[in-house]
């Protein structure tokens, strides 16, 4: 006989939810119904009622679909650059040697700084006459300007990669502390070389890790406001024009609050998408693990 679960003991974790989020998100989805702007602000309440129409016009008449394309572009490749490069660091800072601390509070030095603190420091750096410029200049790269035109986009991607990278390297470096002593000693022992260590008993195990770290990673790429808006302000260039940086225009600047409010509601469409896959690969991994056990 099954003990009565105390179900009850649910029920705190499950007011903040509600408060934190579907409150929120109940509140987002009416503003979004409603011809709210500065002239009807003030009768919230009493707002006209226009239905879909401002997600029809976000879709249809507006640059929406162009951020989204900017927004997972980048925040994808941001995701690819940071993976190899987060590993990698995870892989060498995972043995002991002298002076491994410093090492590893060093490299998350550019993912503790402020969004504000990292984009101030490299608009200066990729100023026209900034220190980038005069550094690839003699090395015969191309230059010019960064924080407008094509390669913005190319900045916006470098500057997160710079700031994101951590974040990838620390959940890497937490998966790489639960594994069993026992299977390296076992590797040891089969006269596995590096390569065949890492390939068949390391990467293996760091499958869970590493998945939480690119899912994690990327949604905090395609939401990232301040970096983006710091760094090129507003109105941002064409080519990095961001999802959370439109989404703030039409709200702060045009106060479009209904139309704003509907970019918001289906933000978090699309980043519930990526969630999703990921909650389904680790049901069937949990599953395929309970058959094989």
């Amino acid at each position: 006989m099954q003990r009565q679960r105390p179900l009850w003991m649910l029920v705190p974790g499950g007011v903040l939810a509600a408060l934190l989020i579907v409150v929120p998100l109940a509140v987002a989805v009416q503003i979004s119904l409603l011809d709210l702007d500065q002239y009807s602000f003030r009768q919230w309440l009493g707002a006209p009622f226009v239905g879909v129409r401002n997600y029809h016009e976000a879709l249809t008449r507006s640059p929406l679909a162009h951020s989204i394309l900017v927004s997972t572009g980048y925040a994808a490749t941001v995701t690819v650059v940071t993976l190899p490069l987060g590993v990698a660091a995870a892989l060498a800072t995972h043995n002991r040697f002298a002076g491994r601390a410093v090492v590893r509070s060093a490299f998350l030095i550019p993912f503790v700084l402020p969004s504000f603190v990292v984009g101030t420091l490299w608009r200066i750096i990729l100023q026209p006459a900034g220190v980038a410029n005069r550094v690839l200049d003699p090395l015969g790269v191309p230059t010019g300007l960064w924080l407008n035109g094509p390669r913005s986009f190319w900045a916006l991607v470098i500057v997160q990669a710079w700031a994101a990278w951590p974040l990838v390297y620390l959940l890497t470096l937490a998966g790489l502390q639960t594994l069993d002593r026992d299977l390296h000693e076992a590797a040891a022992l089969d006269g596995a070389g590096w390569w065949a260590k890492l390939r068949y008993v390391i990467f293996p195990c760091l499958r869970g890790p590493v998945s939480l770290a690119m899912l994690i990673s990327f949604l905090h790429d395609i939401n990232n406001f301040a970096l983006p808006f710091v760094l090129f302000g507003v109105p941002s260039p064409h080519d990095v024009e961001v999802l959370p940086v439109l989404t703030y225009i039409e709200s702060f600047q045009n106060f479009r609050f209904g139309l704003s409010a509907a970019m918001a509601v289906l933000s978090v469409a699309l980043i519930a998408v990526p969630i999703a896959v990921y909650l389904r690969a680790v049901k069937l991994d949990v599953g395929e693990e309970a058959r094989t056990t």
